[in-house]
Formats: structure tokens, sequence, C-alpha cells
């Protein structure tokens, strides 16, 4: 039950980031490489505010809001400036960004790991599941990414916004023509994937040990979700995270010196026999 635990939390913050990856390239056509820095933002943002408030709630609302905001700049500023520039201008702006955030973190935060501790909320004798203790933190991580995913799901799917969104992906110059702001659209998917990132850092603040730098595996393992689950899927980015968190807790239980080779190998496979992923549509 402690491995099944354990490779929840690993999936559902997968999700988080990687949710908001597929979002963000789907609409915007732009590889964002800056996630994983913007998922490192989070959680030192929410370590800030939690130094400034001592609530661990406030903490998340704060640096997820944080997040969304600076993420509303860095598009404005930066990211549109190059949506129709070719891959490799991309990729340099977006990476210029990456090292601008990890030297900003370590001139604010230092060179050492931080870590902001459980929470006195949280700070509780753990709840008993199938005779096995699980923390009550885990609990609430498990239970509100889920919450989340759904909200994002019928975000996307059910409403007059997600309808906008969807259309702009498959045509946004005919988005444009129908007198849809896409501008304003563009930045609001671009914040509202860098609030996903920033409430995955926020979220994982706790249960990780925060360092400049912390951002470039979870960005690899959110290619991944978003690779295999299809682009442009929520549920699909929801089964893969959940999949790899659970290759990740298994596999280093069986295979402790194979575990990143598990994950590569789990995308290989989906791609021989899902080549658009495993909720992909045809074509993306």
């Amino acid at each position: 039950m402690a491995q099944t635990t354990n490779g929840l939390i690993v999936g559902m913050l997968l999700f988080l980031v990687a949710s908001g990856l597929s979002l963000i390239f789907g609409v915007l056509k732009v590889i964002n490489f800056t996630h994983g820095s913007l998922y490192m933002m989070g959680a030192f943002a929410s370590l800030y505010v939690y130094r400034l408030t001592d609530n661990y709630f406030y903490a998340v609302i704060g640096g997820t809001a944080a997040i969304a905001l600076f993420g509303v700049l860095l598009e404005r500023l930066f990211i549109s400036r190059v949506y129709k520039s070719d891959i490799l201008m991309q990729l340099l702006v977006c990476y210029a960004w990456i090292l601008i955030l990890d030297d900003f973190v370590t001139i604010v935060f230092g060179a050492e790991f931080q870590s902001l501790g459980m929470p006195e909320t949280f700070a509780v004798p753990p709840v008993f599941v199938f005779d096995t203790p699980v923390p009550p933190f885990y609990i609430f991580l498990i239970t509100i990414s889920f919450a989340v995913a759904v909200g994002v799901w019928l975000f996307m799917e059910k409403s007059a916004f997600g309808r906008k969104v969807r259309a702009a992906a498959a045509n946004s110059s005919m988005t444009s023509v129908l007198g849809i702001n896409t501008t304003a659209l563009y930045a609001i998917v671009f914040a509202v994937g860098a609030a996903l990132a920033g409430f995955a850092g926020a979220l994982a603040a706790p249960v990780r040990s925060l360092t400049s730098g912390m951002g470039f595996s979870i960005l690899i393992e959110s290619f991944i979700v978003t690779v295999i689950g299809g682009l442009g899927s929520i549920i699909g980015a929801l089964v893969a995270g959940i999949l790899i968190g659970l290759v990740r807790s298994f596999g280093s239980v069986g295979f402790p010196l194979f575990v990143d080779g598990l994950v590569f190998l789990m995308m290989a496979v989906v791609l021989v026999i899902w080549p658009n992923g495993l909720f992909g549509k045809r074509g993306t």
C-alpha cells in the first residue's frame, strides 16, 4: 500500500505539470521548456509565503497565484514574440528563462537545499488503509490533485471558454475571424498552464527537497506523460501520470537500477502500439 500511495503522489504531481504543458502546446503551439522551472518557482513561492504566514493553505494559494501572474507576464513579454518562429528560437527563449529562474532562486534562497517541512495541520497520526499507515498529507495531496483533474476536465470539455480554447487549438486563424480575442485567450491559457505547474510545486513543497534546478527532472517526465497520454488529452495525462508514478514506485523496489529505463521503455512500447498516445487523436 505504501508503494501505491507513493506512486499516486508522483503520478498526480506529474499530471498537474503535464496537463499545463499539454494545454500550452495544444493551443499556443509552443514547446514550453520553461514549464519545469514554473514548477520550481511555485514550490519556492509557496515556501516564501509559508514563512511569512505560517499557513500552508495560504502558501498554496499564494504560490499558485504568483506563478499564474508570472505566466501572463512571461507570455506577453517574451513567449508571444516567438509564436511563429522556428522551434530552435522557441527553445532558446525557453532555455534562457530556465537559466534565469535557476539563478534567481539561487540568489534569493541560496544554493543549499530548502525544506518547507510538514505543515502543522497535517502533523497528526497516520490513517490506516488496509493496515498500512498513510500520512494524512498524502491523502490530502492525492485527493486535491484528483479534484483539480476533474475540474480541469470539466473546464475544458463543458465550459464556453473551454470550447473557445479547443477551437483556437484546432484553427487559431478562424477563431480570430469569428471575433474571439485570441491575444487574451493565449494569455489566459498560458496563465492556467503556469498555475497548474505552480500548484504542483506548492503541493510538492512539504514532501520534496527544494533546490535550484529541481524543475528539470519533472519537465522530462512531463513530456513523457504528454506523449504517452496523447497530446491535448486531460484524461490521457491523468492516466499516463498515474502509470508512470506507479512504475517508478514499484520499479524502485524490483529494479532499483533501471527505474528511468522502465519509464522510457513504457513510452517506447506505447509509441509503437499507439503512435498518438493512449488517448491521442489521429493526426495530433
